[in-house]
């Protein structure tokens, strides 16, 4: 079905994966104690920049292989848990009218078991239906969208100005970042992600193929 007569095309939300739908951090700092009990650990507060495995590398330099091989272990990815109220929003706002939304998520370089963990994640927490929704890229940056809300402080690639408002999701590790204005923070998904929709959608512009042609 067509949009509506004189009605903006639908907004398409970009959602990424770790961080923001599965409990990355706190999946990251169990399996560390549980493997490596006996060495120095990161606590999510103490937790600072998006790599895990740098922040490491600096508590000593053998911790950044350690910590690497947890995430990279059979079970990981597919044994994380959801962020609270995350399943419950992607489900509404995939309900919400003329809003289009996918799952937006980079894979591990090394990416047996990260990438068929990540679309059984999926579709153990939400369903088949959201399986076909994912889009795995090294470069977000292309991906066409109007919002990504993603919790990487700073997301880079081969497109200098992407199409979609980066929304930094809050995770343990940006928490202490200061945004400058225009840009925008979604702390939980408690907070306001609906207005945040809502306000793109009123910005984008109508579709000049739906408008109505004045009555005679």
């Amino acid at each position: 079905m067509g949009t509506p007569a004189g009605r903006a095309r639908p907004v398409r939300v970009l959602v990424d994966m770790d961080g923001v739908l599965a409990d990355f951090e706190a999946g990251l700092l169990r399996g560390f104690l549980q493997r490596f009990p006996g060495e120095p650990h990161v606590p999510l507060e103490e937790r600072r920049g998006f790599f895990a495995r740098e922040q490491y590398r600096a508590l000593r330099p053998d911790l950044a292989d350690k910590v690497a091989s947890v995430y990279e272990a059979p079970g990981f990815f597919l044994d994380l848990e959801p962020i609270p109220g995350a399943l419950e929003a992607l489900r509404e706002m995939n309900d919400m009218q003329d809003t289009q939304v996918f799952i937006c998520t980079t894979p591990l370089m090394k990416y047996d078991p990260c990438v068929p963990e990540k679309y059984r994640w999926v579709e153990k927490h939400l369903g088949p239906q959201f399986v076909e929704r994912i889009i795995l890229t090294r470069d977000k940056t292309v991906i066409s969208g109007d919002l990504l809300i993603d919790d990487k402080e700073v997301i880079q690639g081969k497109e200098e100005t992407p199409s979609w408002e980066h929304i930094l999701f809050t995770c343990c590790h940006n928490q202490h970042l200061a945004l400058s204005p225009p840009r925008r923070r979604l702390r939980s998904w408690n907070d306001n992600w609906r207005e945040i929709i809502d306000s793109k959608r009123r910005a984008l512009p109508l579709d000049p193929g739906c408008l109505e042609l004045p009555q005679q």
